[in-house]
Formats: structure tokens, C-alpha cells, sequence
């Protein structure tokens, strides 16, 4: 009777551990977010486990159906569509029911865009911040880098390729254009891509399409440089652009703080539109 949390590769099916592949054949069952998904990876590797659907749109049901097959001596496999699950992914809710119903929760460990994605990045891990997905609206997203811009800790979201660009304006926007990121896409894939620079080269990377928007993205964000003062670059260009043009604008917030006029200027630009 246990529950068995198991990492699946994020890209590349070599990266499937050893005892990852014996646990899922080896289990009753496996609960797998999209089966669809999964079935492909089972076949790859010979696994006829059968498989059921645990999803967001399902978890409170499942899990509670899970936790009483457990505790019937029923032994469960929980993946995701891809990496470590309950990263950004569902299971929270299983493996807290299991716990409390005094079932033994195992981790399988492997694969996860996070580490895999902070292990190219050039940037401090000694300590980090992992916040998920960024919102999706501009201004909750931008409230959200605010309380973050003060955090010394490198930061590590996700994001997808619908809202990369404007989500990197928004980073080069809040936390400063000068701050070091790198931007990582289709890790461990075939098309895999990583960039690293400040975010107001990064955001001109990528309207410049060096930075291909497909895919799945992590962004690695350094942490506020504790000795360096920040400024608050949204105020200040939502102020100047009650009674400015986005050009005028960005000159003046370019001058106060030696950023990229031409960064500026899109973000004003973006501002200015939304």
C-alpha cells in the first residue's frame, strides 16, 4: 500500500531512470494527467499498467477515489504529462489525502525543467525562488514581480510561448532591464534553445525572433543585487506617461537610469496600449 510520485522525462525519453521504468510496471495502477499523453511514453517502454486520468478539472474527485483504493492494498503510480509531479502540476491533494489516510508517499525522482533549466543558467542556485506561472493579465502580473523585486534569491518561472514576450517586457519593466536572466525553451528536446543576457536584451532578442517563440519556456531571473539600488521603473513610466509621448517617456526613465532607450521605448509603448 503505497503511493508512488514519479518523475517522466520533460523531452528527451532517454532521460527515463532505471527505477522509474521497474516502479511503473511494477505498480497497480498509474495515475497520468493527460493518458493520451502517457500511453505513448508506456509503449515506448513496454509498460501495460493500466492507466486512469488525474487532472486539475478532476483531482478533489480522484483523489479521493485513489486514496480508497490504496487503502485497499491497491499500489498507485502518480505522473504528469512531463517532469516531477505537483511542479505546476496536479497531486498536491492525492498525496496530502494520503498522508493523512497514513499512506506511505515514495518519490521516484528524475527529470525537471526547474533544476534542469537553473543547472545552464549561469546564475547563483544557492538559493531560489520557484513561483510557477507568472499571471496572466498584465497588471496582476506586473503586482506580482513587484512583491518580487526585492527578493535576493535567483527566481525561476514558467512560461508559455502565448505570453513570453510580454511577460519579458514586463520583468525588463518592473525588476530593471540591466537585471541578468536567461530565457530556456524546449528543454531536452530536439529544438532546445537557451539565451542568457540582461532582460533588455533578452526582450530585444526576442522581437527580434533570435529567440524562437515555441514551445514550453523557463526563465532564470538573478536576484536583487542587494548593494544596488532599484528603481521603481513602472511608476516612474506610468507617471511620465500621463503628460508624454512613449518616446519622450523612455528617454527621460533612459537617462534616470542608463537602461536601454529602445527597451524603454517598447514597454512605453506596451503601457501606453494596454
Amino acid at each position: 500500500m503505497k503511493l508512488y510520485i514519479v518523475a517522466t522525462p520533460i523531452g528527451n525519453l532517454e532521460d527515463f531512470t532505471f527505477r522509474a521504468i521497474s516502479t511503473l510496471k511494477s505498480v497497480d495502477l498509474i495515475a497520468a494527467e493527460d493518458t493520451r499523453h502517457s500511453r505513448n511514453l508506456m509503449q515506448h517502454y513496454g509498460i501495460e499498467t493500466p492507466l486512469v486520468a488525474y487532472h486539475d478539472h478532476n483531482e478533489t474527485e480522484a483523489s479521493e477515489g485513489l486514496v480508497a483504493r490504496l487503502q485497499q492494498g491497491t499500489s498507485i503510480a502518480l505522473i504528469s504529462d512531463a517532469g516531477t509531479p505537483l511542479i505546476s502540476d496536479p497531486g498536491y491533494r492525492l498525496v496530502k489525502l494520503a498522508r493523512r489516510a497514513g499512506i506511505e508517499v515514495v518519490t521516484i525522482p528524475g527529470p525537471s525543467a526547474v533544476t534542469a533549466a537553473l543547472s545552464i543558467s549561469g546564475l547563483p542556485t544557492d538559493r531560489f525562488l520557484f513561483v510557477g506561472f507568472l499571471p496572466s493579465k498584465q497588471q496582476a502580473r506586473q503586482k506580482t514581480l513587484k512583491a518580487l523585486s526585492k527578493e535576493t534569491a535567483t527566481l525561476v518561472c514558467y512560461e508559455s510561448r502565448h505570453r513570453i514576450q510580454d511577460s519579458l517586457r514586463d520583468m525588463a519593466l518592473v525588476l530593471g532591464t540591466g537585471r541578468q536572466a536567461t530565457v530556456a525553451r524546449e528543454l531536452t528536446k530536439r529544438f532546445e534553445q537557451s539565451r542568457q543576457g540582461t532582460l533588455g536584451e533578452l526582450c530585444e532578442a526576442i522581437g527580434n525572433n533570435e529567440i524562437v517563440v515555441k514551445g514550453e519556456f523557463v526563465v532564470v531571473i538573478q536576484g536583487s543585487p542587494v548593494a544596488t539600488p532599484v528603481y521603481d521603473h513602472m511608476a516612474l513610466m506610468q507617471a511620465l506617461l500621463v503628460e508624454l509621448p512613449p518616446r519622450k517617456a523612455a528617454g527621460i526613465v533612459s537617462q534616470v537610469t542608463g537602461e536601454s532607450r529602445k527597451t524603454l521605448y517598447d514597454i512605453a509603448v506596451s503601457l501606453k496600449s494596454g
